[in-house]
């Protein structure tokens, strides 16, 4: 570690931020961590962040800090849960005790309490906490991504956003990682539709650290979400070299590059993305950020019309592990889109009755509480999705609409909720719901212009129900620039 600049005990002393451990060692292996954990790398020179934390464990076994980022890192990933799993559940009590037993500073028992706040399912008590820390620490990078993300999971947008803006002017240029900061940012930027902003403070990112995958993953948004496929597609083809090799954030990337293939209508080719890259990461890391890729990208192409042979049935060995897990709802919502696509319907009832456990006693989980009012109905609605009920799927969706994006995720991955909705709209057999398809398809037209996925269900919607009426948006904006015309 000797080739690397990595902070020791009195280099996170310098920085404003201590950490409690007399061991110059375990400093570093944490600095060493947490930047694989910013830049999105398993850094195969430090020993990849397992590598790191298990030798963080062995310098300094007492090392409060170390807990924390250890199992922030876990709960992040939400593949562990301390409600069904004894021996986290147990790692992180003691985590717990030990900081008991030390003169912490309030900032680090603060990291304490929000980690066990998260474990215990109450996300937005636990961003409070790291809010407070960054307050008066503002350089505190654990508490600034830890918020992020939890931010993420909860569908806070406007939070993501601003959580960074309010420390950004205390990252210059010569603070490490501060480029990354940016990148944090730029998805902030993104995800509440300040699409040029968030486009050049990426690009920005991207001029320090061609390598910065966050920043990719923000411009890859951009074009998804402004249906700019050509510009999205060789972005990501002439970029691929700088972050293929970023393991934890790699097969998201090729995500979305499959997504530019399904909007042109080109499904071989995101069946072969599918093959080539998301389900080998998947099998082999098992992350749940890959597990949601998955089913998310087999899912679209099966709306489309499109059926993807033995796909689910490989797929479901993984994702049926984590069918009890009911970590978030967005999670549970694609393990069951696996289970349901393979056909198990022991997975899929497994899934179903522990659910229902859990929204009958939430507890003040916040995600337990989220089931009973969004999860619940939206999975009733996948169900009836494959029981070819289209008209009950739409009856649970439609109410629920402008509520889905508090089970978090980017407003890209949710979209596949939107898209579900019109095409049960579409099939449905009442015709209010046909006209409902018609104005969802007209209004998703004003917010996504130029995409080709909307013009095709708008012809195809036209075609089977004879909703001639729906027009096109530009003749609606064309009636809409004469009238102002006339104004």
């Amino acid at each position: 570690m000797s080739s690397v600049c990595l902070k020791d005990c009195k280099a996170w002393q310098d920085a404003g931020l201590p950490l409690s451990s007399p061991s110059n060692e375990a400093c570093k292996l944490f600095d060493a961590a947490l930047a694989q954990y910013i830049t999105w790398t398993n850094d195969t020179t430090l020993g990849g962040i397992e590598g790191c934390l298990v030798k963080l464990q062995e310098a300094d076994p007492s090392f409060v800090m170390g807990h924390v980022l250890s199992n922030g890192l876990e709960l992040i990933g939400t593949g562990r849960s301390v409600l069904s799993d004894k021996e986290f559940d147990s790692t992180v009590k003691n985590m717990v005790a030990l900081s008991k037993t030390q003169p912490l500073s309030n900032r680090e028992q603060m990291h304490v309490a929000a980690v066990e706040t998260f474990a215990n399912g109450c996300l937005p008590r636990a961003a409070v906490l790291w809010e407070q820390i960054l307050q008066d620490h503002p350089t505190d990078l654990l508490a600034l991504k830890f918020a992020h993300d939890t931010y993420f999971y909860l569908g806070a947008s406007a939070q993501m956003r601003d959580s960074v803006a309010r420390v950004l002017p205390y990252w210059r240029p010569s603070t490490p990682f501060s480029s990354y900061v940016r990148s944090m940012y730029s998805f902030g930027l993104m995800e509440t539709n300040f699409y040029d902003q968030a486009y050049k403070m990426a690009s920005e990112a991207l001029a320090v650290d061609q390598k910065d995958a966050w920043a990719v993953h923000t411009i890859a948004h951009v074009h998804e979400m402004t249906a700019d496929v050509k510009s999205g597609l060789r972005f990501i083809t002439m970029t691929e070299k700088n972050w293929k090799d970023c393991d934890m954030l790699a097969c998201h990337i090729y995500w979305h590059y499959a997504l530019y293939f399904i909007e042109k209508g080109e499904y071989e080719s995101a069946l072969t993305v599918y093959d080539k890259h998301l389900a080998p990461h998947c099998f082999t890391s098992g992350s749940m950020l890959d597990v949601v890729d998955t089913c998310s990208l087999l899912y679209r192409i099966q709306m489309e019309g499109l059926t993807v042979g033995d796909r689910w049935k490989n797929l479901v060995q993984v994702t049926k592990k984590h069918a009890t897990d009911h970590i978030l709802v967005f999670n549970d919502l694609h393990i069951l889109m696996s289970s349901l696509g393979a056909n198990d319907q022991n997975a899929t009832n497994e899934l179903l009755s522990t659910l229902q456990q859990v929204i009958e006693d939430p507890g003040e989980n916040h995600q337990h509480a989220l089931f009973r009012t969004l999860g619940s109905p939206i999975c009733q609605a996948l169900v009836e999705v494959e029981n070819r009920n289209y008209s009950g799927a739409v009856e649970l969706i439609y109410p629920l609409r402008y509520q889905v994006s508090q089970i978090g995720g980017s407003n890209a991955q949710r979209d596949l909720f939107n898209q579900l909705l019109i095409h049960c709209a579409m099939n449905s057999e009442l015709s209010s719901h046909q006209k409902l398809a018609s104005s969802l398809l007209i209004e998703r037209d004003a917010l996504k212009p130029n995409s080709p996925l909307t013009e095709r269900l708008m012809r195809k919607a036209s075609a089977v129900h004879s909703l001639t009426h729906i027009g096109s948006l530009q003749d609606l904006m064309e009636d809409t620039d004469k009238c102002q015309t006339y104004i």
